[in-house]
């Protein structure tokens, strides 16, 4: 199933972007939410402002900065670490890009990371608060979208507002998009694979606002 292709976007493999982005170079530094607890916080917000994982350095051992421009806009070349389809994910990424793109296949615009992989959500996890109930086998088959405690998210046609994360109960951190823990498809190989669309009636492709995309009817 094609992505929608354009002069330069992300990963050297230009990626028709769904919504213009914000100013390039704005973002926000985000604190690590253990699952189940509540969203996690703004820096503009008191709890986040006393806690020093929460401080504009990045520097903290739990602080996460989303950057509102692309990766090679900010100089990144390669994946960060992301791997593809069955490979296991070992260590963290350094960097993960969320792009907005579309597909004939879906109804609305859906997130692919840097290696154009389609990123997914699963109905039996909770928005609110953040949590993922997709551990064990379940992650093996769906691996959760993990990032360095101190890493960088790029985004390209996403609201940095609506990025978060949160600490999974093997330690590993995972991002949220609209409070939505996403994660990718094993069975997915090739750029534009939309394999795990639909699995079960609880896994759907996640829409830049962490909505489920569903697919395109005739």
């Amino acid at each position: 199933m094609p992505l929608s292709f354009s002069p330069s976007r992300a990963g050297g493999v230009a990626l028709t972007v769904a919504a213009l982005a914000l100013a390039a170079g704005c973002g926000k530094v985000i604190t690590i939410g253990d699952a189940g607890a509540p969203p996690p916080l703004a820096p503009s917000s008191p709890a986040a402002a006393s806690s020093p994982a929460a401080a504009p350095t990045g520097g903290g051992n739990d602080a996460l900065q989303v950057v509102d421009q692309t990766a090679a806009e900010d100089g990144k070349t390669g994946n960060g670490g992301t791997v593809i389809g069955v490979q296991v994910q070992e260590n963290p990424p350094k960097w993960v890009q969320l792009s907005a793109v579309k597909s004939p296949a879906l109804s609305g615009t859906y997130l692919i990371n840097i290696n154009q992989a389609a990123l997914y959500r699963f109905d039996k996890d909770s928005a609110k608060p953040s949590t993922s109930n997709c551990d064990g086998d379940c992650a093996v088959k769906w691996p959760p979208v993990t990032i360095e405690e101190t890493g960088k998210v790029y985004l390209a046609g996403v609201d940095p507002k609506k990025v978060g994360a949160i600490r999974r109960d093997d330690g590993q951190v995972q991002l949220t998009v609209g409070g939505w823990p996403i994660y990718r498809f094993a069975g997915d190989k090739e750029p534009g694979d939309l394999n795990g669309q639909g699995v079960g009636g609880t896994w759907f492709a996640v829409s830049p606002k962490g909505e489920k995309v569903k697919a395109r009817t005739a």
